[in-house]
């Protein structure tokens, strides 16, 4: 097509413009554009100014986001103010409005969807930006943005007389068929969105899930890997993860043990009373452990029982036995000192025909008589 039949179809569509007509068009075009591109880098220069004097993420991104304003947008605004200063019929000037609302919806697409962008890397920072967030944070970010964009192009679609109501039911019906075929998966997704947000473990932590105990390795779509203490990698739905009771010692600040001992009963009642105190003066000594509890819990098959219970001020696992060890050996030396024996499974049986009772010890070769 040569210049001049260009000329002459516009001339034909349009017979009613003149060149004095779009003249004055020209120029309104592109004082517009340069208006609106100088004003938008002059606003964005002072607040990115201002935002380097606080410390507050939301003019930063405020900035970000009116930095996606689309240049060739700002063309097609100066081109259509162009044209509202044209003597058009008012066919055209109802196109030249739908091509504004268009144009607007564009726009505020592209903010809205940086303004997604934005707050989504802000919470990922927040939250230190571990695997499992990255991965649900884009989840979450391809959700709002297919979101975002099709409630722009149904909004462009109604402007321009296109009747969505079918379209947007079909829509429905289609979005129900296609999440029953992928119930499972989307259930997965959104239990690996549930963990990033939630954040009952991390990737590092230490956690018992059902008759699983091991170090999470990692937190993806659809699965999460858990190294065992055995050394096995398990792999489990994120959904079916949720769904059990989790365990996460990492997250713990103390450790509470309780343990038991038993005693002889030769021992006497004086000793046995002064046991507890004995017990809470060996934990006292250790400054690793905080003394709760101590008592002469019961009589037992074979021995006096008693009950202590302290906290390790340190949750780790290490340390915990560590202390333990030393308290046992602490008590054992203890109790040797003060001649009380520690009891053991023992039974005595009384046979009939005047024999002398007989004393059976777990581990015994032979029956030992008992005394008396």
């Amino acid at each position: 097509m040569t210049w001049n039949e260009f000329l002459a179809r516009v001339q034909a569509a349009w017979p009613q413009v003149g060149w004095m007509d779009v003249l004055p068009a020209l120029l309104a075009g592109a004082l517009t554009i340069i208006v609106i591109k100088v004003s938008l880098r002059l606003l964005v220069q002072r607040l990115r100014k201002l935002s380097a004097r606080t410390h507050t993420a939301a003019d930063d991104g405020f900035v970000s986001v009116l930095e996606r304003t689309n240049g060739g947008l700002i063309w097609i605004i100066g081109l259509l103010v162009g044209l509202n200063m044209l003597p058009l019929d008012d066919r055209w000037h109802g196109r030249v409005s739908q091509l504004w609302f268009a144009v607007v919806a564009l726009q505020i697409g592209l903010w809205g969807q940086q303004a997604v962008t934005q707050v989504l890397a802000a919470q990922q920072l927040r939250h230190g930006g571990g695997p499992a967030l990255s991965a649900s944070a884009t989840l979450l970010s391809w959700g709002l943005r297919g979101a975002l964009w099709v409630i722009v192009v149904l909004a462009v679609l109604s402007n321009l007389g296109v009747n969505i109501t079918a379209f947007v039911a079909s829509l429905g019906i289609g979005g129900i068929a296609v999440a029953l075929a992928v119930q499972n998966i989307l259930g997965d997704l959104f239990a690996s969105l549930a963990i990033a947000v939630d954040k009952p473990f991390e990737v590092g932590d230490s956690v018992t899930v059902g008759n699983v105990t091991g170090t999470v390795e990692r937190v993806g779509l659809k699965t999460t890997r858990i190294r065992a203490l055995g050394g096995e990698q398990i792999v489990m739905s994120n959904a079916e993860l949720l769904k059990q009771t989790v365990a996460n010692f990492k997250r713990l600040q103390t450790r509470r043990v309780a343990f038991v001992f038993g005693i002889t009963y030769d021992t006497p009642a004086d000793e046995v009373a002064a046991l507890p105190q004995l017990v809470k003066e060996i934990i006292q000594a250790d400054p690793q452990l905080e003394f709760a509890r101590a008592h002469f819990k019961g009589f037992g098959d074979s021995s006096l029982d008693f009950e202590v219970v302290y906290r390790v001020k340190d949750a780790d696992y290490d340390l915990y036995m560590d202390r333990q060890q030393a308290l046992n050996l602490a008590l054992l030396r203890a109790l040797q000192q003060r001649g009380i024996e520690f009891a053991f499974p023992t039974r005595t049986v009384n046979i009939a025909g005047g024999l002398p009772p007989v004393t059976v010890q777990r581990g015994d070769a032979e029956p030992v008589p008992a005394a008396g």
